[in-house]
């Protein structure tokens, strides 16, 4: 196992020299100033339960989290259809949240909007417990058609429709440590 980890390391990393670069550094930083100021003006009287769905919106939290100046309760859920491959299968739930939100507003932050099916799961998931609303905030939205009614309440940057990474979004498990947002060839 370990050499076929590092076969695909060692693959990402010419990916990453081949790719093209989509958004840098201030890009990226400005998107995540006004995300802040958008959900700023919109939840942060009402006492929120920011929920992060790991692993691709970690870093997207990690950045957008400390730039809201106002009490929150931070929660997450695993939940995947990726499992490390580029093309989306049946959801999978690895990990539930833990706070209770019945009556409570639930902001989902997820990395990207692509098809928007796990999305849309968690949304509904989260409704079905009894969340006052469900709002759902990405880094990114991909520029195309979606098997499901969703938009996302807040978003950062539009992206192609192609596979990216970077910041959060990964190419076969790895080059989510990123700071720029790449797309392949």
């Amino acid at each position: 196992m370990t050499d076929d980890r590092g076969a695909l390391g060692a693959q990402a990393w010419t990916v990453l020299q081949t790719a093209e670069r989509l958004y840098g550094e201030a890009e990226i930083e400005a998107a995540l100033d006004r995300m802040a100021a958008a959900l700023t003006a919109r939840v942060a009287a009402v006492n929120p339960v920011f929920v992060v769905v790991l692993n691709g919106a970690l870093v997207f939290a990690g950045h957008l989290l400390p730039r809201l100046a106002f009490p929150l309760e931070l929660d997450y859920v695993h939940a995947t259809r990726y499992r490390g491959a580029v093309t989306g299968g049946d959801l999978s739930w690895l990990a539930g949240p833990s706070l209770p939100v019945a009556g409570r507003t639930v902001v989902l932050l997820d990395d990207i909007l692509d098809e928007g099916v796990t999305l849309a799961a968690l949304v509904q998931a989260f409704r079905d417990r009894g969340a006052h609303a469900v709002l759902t905030a990405v880094l990114v939205t991909k520029v195309r058609s979606r098997p499901v009614d969703l938009t996302a309440d807040f978003s950062g940057l539009d992206v192609p429709d192609r596979y990216v990474f970077g910041c959060g979004m990964d190419y076969n498990g790895f080059l989510r440590n990123t700071k720029e947002i790449y797309a392949l060839p």
